[in-house]
């Protein structure tokens, strides 16, 4: 076969991983006009640039299920859309509930076409999206939800809108019962789209009010899902999601799952080892991974004006963290459980694909789609891995981006809330 013109870049040497097409083997990956040209053994032709990336692991750009990056408009929710994607190994990212019916316009002007990170959003069922990450219960009663114009706003839309997002927890069943989220159905069923619901609680329970049992949470959201719809959070360390208040598998897990639920990692400052184990061993393997990065999870400055602290019993939000992450690192974090890395990596890409709708567009190395590229560092050893339970966990292996190409265009993993390895000799 003759080669017409030079590929722009070769990634040589790489162990390539793509579940989309059944690959996995030390190959060179080639780019040409921001494309993949071609992935094989040790292509041939010249090229403009080659960049040696032997012993590092080279894969269909990660995408992030689950973040948090409208910038200022949440408050300090928001994050840098390119600090949590591009510049943390991250190509594609997903906006859960930041932007609404009010606020979408200002989301693709000034987040989505400011990215070099391909943005992406589940629209918020309720009219005030992600403001200030939730800190005002109340805004998110049933009353502040407009059905009929999120529906219009999704469809407006729709080459950004994948999905739409709700809350399914004790805080607001107690308030409110199932009424909010019937209707955040009702959304989704308008758009023929996904409804991503977060499990476990979010909110403070009110004072004046016999708290909704957490258990009866997921049962009642059974009679309102649809197949499709993705249940975040999974391993959560709060009351009313997977683990049940005797320490088991909630007993109807298995019938969500076999009536065609998804569920999301939404790893988080929810995240706990021991629910995640609890879960893992009961078989249940969750079908994407979602870093969940926020601004009261990550050492960033909070911008002026926004709390201090949210004024919580616990005194620190039940979102809030102390331990730095990134998508990287939770995939870090599923293979010290124990999931095998041909597990993980369809979790943060070839499933992401699919659950947005894109699996022909993204997710994948195949020949012709736009040159989105994640390469990581593999590293060995014994690294400390730690949860905001505080439990610990000496892991044999770490991911760590190195760098991404998004579509052709090479951007090094610089972003200062990437974690740092602590070994386990120095902890």
């Amino acid at each position: 076969m003759v080669q017409l013109a030079p590929y722009d870049l070769v990634l040589r040497g790489g162990r390539v991983i793509d579940p989309a097409q059944g690959l996995d083997g030390l190959l060179d990956v080639a780019v040409r006009d921001r494309r993949v040209a071609a992935v094989g053994k040790t292509l041939a032709g010249p090229a403009r640039e080659t960049i040696d990336v032997r012993g590092k692991l080279v894969l269909p750009g990660l995408i992030d299920t689950h973040a948090h990056v409208y910038r200022y408009v949440s408050g300090r929710f928001g994050l840098d859309a390119d600090m949590v994607g591009i510049r943390s190994g991250v190509t594609t990212v997903v906006d859960q509930g930041g932007p609404s019916v009010l606020t979408f316009p200002g989301f693709r002007e000034y987040v989505v076409k400011q990215a070099a990170t391909r943005v992406l959003a589940f629209i918020s069922a309720y009219m005030v999206g992600g403001l200030e990450g939730h800190y005002y219960p109340e805004l998110y009663r049933p009353d502040c939800i407009a059905v009929d114009d999120t529906i219009r706003a999704g469809r407006e839309n729709a080459d950004l809108v994948r999905g739409v997002k709700g809350h399914a927890e004790i805080g607001g069943f107690t308030r409110w019962g199932s009424e909010a989220m019937r209707q955040a159905a009702r959304i989704g069923r308008g758009l023929d789209l996904p409804l991503y619901i977060h499990f476990g609680q979010l909110w403070p329970l009110p004072e004046d009010r016999h708290p909704y049992d957490p258990d009866a949470i997921l049962p009642e959201m059974l009679e309102i899902l649809r197949p499709g719809d993705i249940l975040a959070h999974p391993f959560t360390r709060h009351p009313g999601g997977f683990v049940d208040h005797q320490g088991k598998l909630h007993p109807v897990v298995r019938e969500v799952l076999a009536r065609g639920l998804k569920t999301d990692v939404g790893h988080g400052s929810h995240f706990s080892f021991n629910m995640a184990r609890l879960v893992l061993e009961a078989g249940v393997v969750p079908d994407t991974l979602g870093a969940d990065m926020h601004g009261y999870n990550t050492t960033v400055p909070k911008p002026k004006g926004t709390p201090q602290t949210h004024p919580d019993k616990e005194e620190m939000h039940l979102f809030a963290g102390a331990q730095n992450f990134s998508l990287a690192s939770a995939m870090t974090s599923m293979l010290a459980l124990g999931l095998g890395l041909e597990q993980v990596v369809p979790m943060v890409t070839s499933n992401c694909a699919a659950m947005l709708g894109m699996q022909d567009e993204i997710g994948t190395l195949r020949s012709g789609v736009e040159a989105d590229i994640s390469v990581l560092d593999d590293l060995t050893g014994r690294f400390v891995l730690q949860d905001n339970e505080d439990t610990r966990v000496v892991a044999e292996r770490l991911l760590r981006p190195a760098f991404c190409l998004r579509a052709g265009k090479r951007f090094d993993a610089d972003a200062p809330i990437l974690p740092t390895a602590v070994m386990a000799e120095a902890a």
